[in-house]
């Protein structure tokens, strides 16, 4: 009996199927076997000619029982496209078999969707196949059995789950990639809203994946199959276009082969050239971002030259700049600074014969495998650092990312933002102090260069020097930049930096910083608040085991006295209202917003302000208060206490709305140092003035956090400068080194 055609020839297999009750459920869009007049036969045979040219007889065999297993398990299970649905494992293996992955892999494809269609469980794998195989289809499977409020919410924690099977064992991907991938072959057979969802989303995620991990060969033929199902009309224009194009510049190509074909060996240089066409997505892109048509973008032709060394890649390089002009600005050295994903090629365009650019890629024969199949070329599963080579680390470094993103992160949705803004394909390499490379996404900044270093120095940078000049942390690194991070004990991250910060590790690091930081500090503030209101009322303290934390807790809908006291803090709940909560005459006072206005009792004990408590008191920006100046306090809902200058007309207006909302504050005796003020210094237009400025304000002890001016008249210009000071004390000697400058006519400062 042909192996290709056994179907469920096991009797021990098919003893276990007989004792357990399986759910046929078909996939979406698939054709129930009533409605299949003659079913093809899926045959192995081709899987198993690939498999035994480089896996030994046992690992064949079990392969083998794999399929078995897989084809009993989806008997009468069809495909949108009538063939057996036994098809589609063996297919998928046979992409895993063309990367050369081991037995497990290949097993673990041919079982990919047992647990998922027919509730085979995950033990049984694990007896049958071992452990690493169950894990493997595990990881493969959709969450479909958990209840989710929407769609999307359990496509973002399948999505999670899956990735972080991946981090622990990049087969996972490997497979899954292929999965998707023979899915994109088959679209033909499902609606057309179904295919245009199922390619966007590989078009979102998989396809950067691919890429990611240095599949190019199948990164490009996904993109091309997305662009195929989401617009079938422009791709078969382009697709029409593209083979006008080809019969006409044959000439031209075939001109350029032979010309380079004679002119390596002449060079002593043996060499494989190849010619090739850009994908129809890419050209489609270029023709989308640079508003081109067709006939406009010229380079959709170039050569591949392979050779065998890496000194030869130079070599050729170079004859091929004695045939054709360069075009300057176009040569790229992948070589030296590989990509993140650890492609290794010479880039260069030229201008070819007409006028024609051409682009030729240089690369060695280990390069073009590593660019073609990534990490699969070199596919090791290892503890031991020391045996990975460039590639192979890289992908680790990328992969452990994703857990140190995963414990950061609560939330599937926020987790599966944070991986796909790392999968943005475009980089730029910047350098540190000490020359190292680092890699980061185009648009990143030095906070996203400062959390790629330790997250330390992210969560304490206050200023970057590129190339040596101090730059503003939101601005955009450019490759060949040198990055120095300036940090600072008492900084902390800012809410801000989530404009601007483009990878995945610097938005998780500053999101988790902000939640936990600000819900301590919230903790802390709001019990100072309480403590405050209890010596208000003239009554202790309540222990914390008190009963009455947790009857106030169920009753108002928290869950458990820190978050009671967090609250306080951010100003979500009053301070007075809670400690009344305490006393015996009133039990049951209500806790929300609508019981304020109960408050009768004021409280005249003033809470003392450092200016460095954190998110929980913040100074507001409208006023600048410094220590020395008139203050009082207002609670903001969600955001605890800010502290106006007692002069502020915001503060007076927002007092005069919610007059319950403000609470008595003083500066404590050691307050922060390092406050913003904003001054308004107005100056006659000479050169050299902001020279002088500049060094006067350094010499008073204080630092130009930020700078800008207009011109009052055709002789003077108003200067607008935020300084760091510690006291208005501080600021007034600020203020007088700034009057030596003879140039200056006033000096204001911002309070409102």
């Amino acid at each position: 009996m042909a192996f290709s055609t056994i179907r469920g020839a096991s009797s021990g297999l098919l003893a276990v199927l007989k004792k357990r009750p399986r759910l046929r459920r078909r996939k979406s869009g698939s054709t129930p076997p009533v409605a299949q007049a003659s079913p093809q036969v899926a045959s192995l045979a081709p899987l198993t000619k690939i498999i035994s040219q480089y896996l030994d007889t046992k690992d064949v065999e079990r392969v083998k029982e794999a399929y078995r297993f897989s084809d009993q398990a989806h008997l009468g299970q069809f495909r949108a496209s009538g063939e057996p649905y036994i098809s589609h494992p063996i297919a998928v293996t046979e992409i895993c078999a063309g990367w050369k992955l081991d037995a497990e892999s290949l097993m673990a494809a041919l079982l990919h969707d047992v647990m998922e269609d027919q509730d085979v469980p995950k033990l049984e794998l694990a007896e049958r196949f071992g452990a690493d195989v169950a894990e493997i289809v595990d990881g493969l499977s959709k969450l479909d059995r958990l209840e989710f409020a929407t769609k999307a919410e359990q496509q973002a924690e399948s999505f999670r789950k899956m990735l972080l099977a991946m981090a622990r064992d990049v087969r996972v991907i490997l497979i899954k990639l292929a999965d998707r991938l023979h899915n994109m072959r088959t679209l033909g057979a499902v609606s057309p809203e179904k295919r245009r969802r199922i390619a966007r989303e590989t078009l979102e995620i998989y396809s950067p994946i691919a890429h990611r991990l240095g599949l190019n060969a199948l990164f490009r033929e996904l993109q091309d199959l997305c662009f195929q199902a989401i617009y079938p009309n422009r791709y078969q224009v382009l697709q029409k276009a593209l083979m006008a194009a080809r019969g006409n510049r044959r000439e031209v190509l075939s001109k350029i082969t032979e010309s380079v074909k004679a002119a390596l060996p002449a060079a002593g240089i043996e060499a494989e050239v190849t010619g090739r066409e850009k994908s129809l997505y890419s050209i489609y892109m270029k023709m989308v971002e640079q508003k081109k048509t067709f006939s406009d973008v010229l380079d959709i032709y170039g050569f591949r030259v392979i050779v065998h060394t890496l000194p030869e890649c130079y070599l050729a390089l170079g004859t091929v700049h004695q045939l054709y002009r360069p075009v300057p600005g176009k040569f790229k050295d992948y070589i030296a600074i590989p990509k993140l994903n650890g492609y290794q090629s010479l880039h260069t365009t030229v201008v070819g014969p007409y006028g024609t650019p051409v682009e030729f890629q240089f690369r060695t024969r280990e390069m073009d495998h590593v660019a073609e199949e990534g990490v699969a070329s070199h596919w090791l599963y290892k503890d031991d650092q020391t045996s990975l080579n460039a590639l192979q680390k890289k992908t680790h470094q990328w992969l452990q990312s994703l857990l140190d993103i995963q414990s950061q992160t609560g939330d599937s949705g926020e987790f599966l933002e944070h991986v796909k803004v790392d999968l943005f394909p475009d980089a730029v390499y910047v350098f540190t102090p000490r020359g190292k490379i680092v890699s980061l996404p185009r648009g990143a900044t030095p906070v996203d260069f400062a959390y790629s270093i330790h997250t330390d120095i992210g969560n304490h940078a206050i200023a970057a020097k590129i190339n040596g000049e101090f730059s503003p942390l939101r601005t955009e690194l450019r490759s060949g930049d040198a990055v120095e991070i300036v940090t600072s004990p008492a900084s902390r991250p800012s809410a801000q930096w989530l404009n601007y910060v483009r990878t995945g590790k610097a938005r998780s690091e500053i999101r988790h910083y902000l939640r936990t930081v600000r819900y301590e500090e919230s903790v802390a503030f709001g019990q100072r608040l309480l403590n405050q209101a209890f010596d208000q009322l003239h009554l202790p303290y309540p222990a914390d085991d008190d009963p009455e934390w947790d009857k106030l807790a169920k009753g108002s809908g928290a869950s458990s006295r820190d978050e009671i006291l967090a609250d306080i803090g951010l100003g979500k709940r009053l301070a007075a209202v809670v400690a009344r909560r305490f006393t015996p005459e009133n039990p049951i006072l209500a806790t929300t917003a609508a019981a304020m206005d109960d408050i009768t009792s004021v409280t005249n004990t003033p809470i003392l302000i450092q200016g460095n408590e954190g998110q929980a008191v913040q100074l507001a920006p409208c006023c600048g208060p410094l220590p020395g100046d008139a203050i009082i306090g207002g609670i903001r809902l969600g955001h605890g206490l800010v502290v106006h200058m007692a002069e502020c007309a915001v503060a007076q207006r927002q007092r005069a709305r919610e007059p319950e909302r403000w609470i008595p504050v003083a500066w404590d005796a050691n307050t922060a140092r390092h406050l913003s003020t904003r001054l308004d210094v107005t100056v006659i237009n000479e050169r050299g003035v902001l020279g002088r400025l500049a060094a006067e304000i350094s010499d008073a002890d204080s630092n130009i956090m930020h700078l800008t001016m207009h011109d009052e008249a055709s002789s003077t210009a108003v200067l607008h400068i935020t300084v760091q000071v510690d006291s208005r004390k501080h600021l007034a000697q600020v203020i007088r080194a700034i009057r030596h400058v003879p140039q200056v006519q006033k000096i204001v400062r911002v309070k409102g």
